[in-house]
């Protein structure tokens, strides 16, 4: 990219009011997490189609990780599954990561593929079962505190898939009942990011059906219980930005799990097919940093940024690289939005003009933005091409096929 696109690209926002050297800073310090599981095999409910090269352990997944940091300059963390990621020794995996210039992130308890969860696990009617799923979350908890993480990011999969098949009322005081006794062992430093999903597995009910009854939890258990938004995780139609909007308003949005869907829960990769959604959902959260309310404020600052996608058919890691760079390209045009000339059309109601302040910014190309930004954080400009150019995906073939499948 000429020196002259960036010149003109600081001159037109320049003379919109935006200071492009703060953009730049506020691009340098995003960080996204890339999930350990988004490098190995995984699929659909039909069928894992197995790769070359895929990490066979947790170790190899941390060096595929690293690529994808050392490539982009943004991704310092891995997010773990347990018991995916299990090992015998967590600090050799932490000092792994540290050798890489990563870091151990938040930490995934697995409640939906133990048999004994055919019917639940928070949830379930059975004690028994309740008890070993609570065991489970505080061993994560236990894992978090070994890898200094701060982050236990819960997904529920319980629920039910036909009337009467147990009582709705009764899974909702035994989930309450069993977090709680999670909630008072995290330590004061940790976050409990609650997810929800409207349906899927469970195909009656899901417990944790929507983001209000995430929400509802996270009030109930207290400060450090927040609510995490998974992009792909809501019923057609779906106005997310609004959900985002009332939790930051709410100080109860703790993070998300970027991806992006088209029927369902597809885990896409992210703005692969609306990328716009994911531009709007930046911009409700910048209108939130700048809130007068330090409060709202500082729920912005503290978004856990977070990707989680199932990658079918793509190679692991250039699907992930490509995840990275869409958020970054998403967050760098909604921060040309200029919220001062929104805020005016919006006290004026002019609707049109309020629109094209938002959508203006959308339709910049970013890109020389971008280019100046990843040689001052001395990455490469195009790290697409520099990752297929590198010869790593050549250099794990000897791994074999289908190395960590799930």
């Amino acid at each position: 990219m000429s020196d002259s696109a960036y010149s003109l690209f600081v001159q037109q926002q320049t003379d919109r009011g935006i200071d492009v050297e703060q953009v730049k800073a506020r691009l340098k310090e995003l960080k996204v997490e890339t999930p350990s599981w988004g490098y190995g095999d995984s699929g659909t409910r039909f069928k894992v189609f197995k790769q070359v090269g895929v990490p066979r352990n947790p170790f190899e997944k941390l060096d595929d990780a690293a690529q994808v940091h050392r490539l982009t300059g943004i991704c310092p963390s891995v997010a773990l599954h347990i018991p995916w990621d299990k090992v015998d020794d967590y600090d050799q995996l932490q000092q792994h990561a540290a050798s890489l210039n990563l870091t151990l992130g938040a930490i995934n308890p697995n409640l939906f593929q133990d048999d004994d969860y055919i019917f639940g696990s928070l949830c379930n009617s059975n004690p028994a079962i309740r008890r070993r799923a609570v065991e489970h979350m505080l061993e994560c908890i236990e894992i978090a505190r070994t890898v200094n993480s701060s982050i236990i990011s819960l997904w529920l999969a319980d629920g039910t898939n036909y009337p009467g098949q147990d009582s709705i009322r009764g899974r909702k005081h035994r989930l309450l009942e069993t977090l709680t006794e999670v909630y008072q062992a995290l330590d004061p430093n940790m976050r409990l990011l609650i997810e929800y999903k409207f349906f899927e597995p469970a195909f009656y009910h899901t417990d944790l059906g929507d983001w209000g009854m995430a929400y509802n939890m996270a009030l109930k258990l207290g400060d450090q219980a927040q609510v995490l938004v998974d992009t792909g995780h809501h019923a057609q139609g779906t106005n997310v930005e609004q959900i985002v909007a009332y939790l930051l308003d709410e100080q109860k949005l703790g993070g998300f799990h970027f991806n992006n869907r088209k029927y369902a829960d597809d885990d896409l990769i992210v703005g692969s097919v609306n990328p716009y959604e994911l531009f709007l959902i930046f911009y409700q959260i910048l209108d939130a940093h700048a809130d007068a309310n330090k409060g709202i404020q500082q729920t912005a600052e503290n978004i856990a940024y977070m990707i989680d996608q199932s990658h079918c058919i793509e190679p692991k890691i250039p699907a992930m690289i490509r995840s990275v760079l869409n958020v970054h390209t998403q967050y760098a045009k909604a921060l040309l939005i200029n919220l001062d000339e929104v805020k005016a059309a919006q006290e004026k109601q002019d609707v049109l003009g309020a629109e094209n302040a938002v959508r203006e910014a959308f339709e910049f190309d970013v890109t020389p933005l971008l280019h100046v930004v990843r040689e001052e954080m001395g990455v490469p400009i195009n790290p697409m091409r520099a990752y297929l150019e590198s010869g790593y995906a050549d250099s794990i073939k000897p791994r074999g096929k289908g190395g960590a499948s799930w």
